[in-house]
């Protein structure tokens, strides 16, 4: 009896050694449900995080990639960089009188946002400009920081900042935790999220790669300043994408996670690449604690890549299902 249970004892403590039996020992994604997609998650690190293994992934070559918007937080009702230019037209009207007969200026102005977003990227892209241009990028940078310090989400009445996926937050530090680097790349600009991404996801704004603006460099009070102009450099989405990582990043990820048709080409370049790979879409299939939308939404439109995850075996996440919360303030 007593040869037994020092056999016993004998083998719990080495299954806890090994990491096998821990009750006490916390999930690093808590926040997922036990199923297909945290199950796919788990396997594909495991695998390539496993010395010896023929699918093993070199440290340094453990790249993820996160789009954001509808990503790692929500889209919904508008682009959160959206709201911050709507803002920053009204805060700088005065300044501005010729925007009170002028499109999609006056509209805004007016509270008429149907007819002012009635031409489509061309008006968006006009106003994230005019509301951006003309400050240094420090400038800009406090500016959006005091704008994430104080704005509101229009349905959750939380900072935009607030509006991070839970799970996603998990995500991001188990990857991390297990060797990976984590990027955004993003439709959204690049010196907007710059200013808050660190804080809000524990990545470093030289990791973050998006949509830009052109910038130039001036003396300005004696002092040498970047000056941000009202031209586009660069749109960081649908084949953009793959581009801009090849640019920024340098290397092919082999994980990709995104939620849009705008996502599409860096799905399919990041698993188009050698070795193992994994790529997930977050499908919004909850309407009573987000949004549910996918094919015909007029933000975050998810209808070719969500064809596309059929047939080529790509992880889909069904929030409803599968989140167990979607934001951290949930009760």
């Amino acid at each position: 009896m007593k040869t037994q249970l020092l056999l016993v004892a004998v083998l719990v403590s080495c299954l806890g050694i090994f990491g096998l039996a821990r009750p006490g020992r916390e999930d690093p994604l808590a926040s997922w449900g036990d199923g297909p997609s945290k199950a796919a998650i788990t396997a594909f690190v495991e695998k390539v995080t496993k010395e010896g293994s023929p699918e093993f992934v070199k440290p340094e070559e453990r790249i993820a990639v996160f789009d954001n918007d509808g990503t790692l937080w929500a889209e919904q009702p508008m682009y959160f960089q959206l709201a911050f230019a709507l803002e920053r037209i009204k805060a700088m009207a005065p300044s501005h009188p010729e925007w009170k007969d002028k499109e999609p200026f006056k509209s805004v102005l007016a509270g008429d946002l149907k007819t002012a977003l009635g031409g489509g990227e061309k008006a968006i892209l006009e106003l994230v400009m005019a509301t951006h241009a003309g400050m240094t990028t420090e400038e800009f940078a406090g500016v959006v920081k005091e704008w994430a310090a104080t704005a509101r989400h229009p349905k959750f009445k939380r900072r935009y900042t607030e509006c991070i996926y839970q799970p996603m937050a998990e995500l991001l530090g188990y990857l991390r935790a297990n060797g990976f680097k984590t990027f955004i790349v993003s439709g959204g600009g690049i010196e907007f999220m710059r200013p808050w991404v660190e804080k809000a996801y524990g990545i470093p704004p030289e990791q973050v790669v998006g949509s830009s603006g052109k910038t130039k460099f001036e003396m300005k009070d004696g002092k040498p300043v970047l000056v941000k102009l009202p031209e586009i450099g660069s749109i960081d989405d649908g084949p953009g994408k793959p581009v801009n990582i090849n640019l920024h990043i340098g290397r092919r990820p082999v994980m990709a996670f995104g939620n849009s048709d705008g996502d599409l080409q860096m799905l399919q370049w990041t698993t188009a690449g050698p070795g193992p790979r994994f790529a997930m879409i977050v499908h919004h299939t909850d309407a009573e604690r987000e949004w549910a939308y996918d094919r015909q939404s007029h933000i975050g439109k998810l209808d070719r890549a969500l064809d596309e995850a059929g047939t080529k075996g790509w992880t889909v996440v069904d929030m409803k299902r599968e989140w167990k919360r979607v934001f951290a303030f949930e009760k």
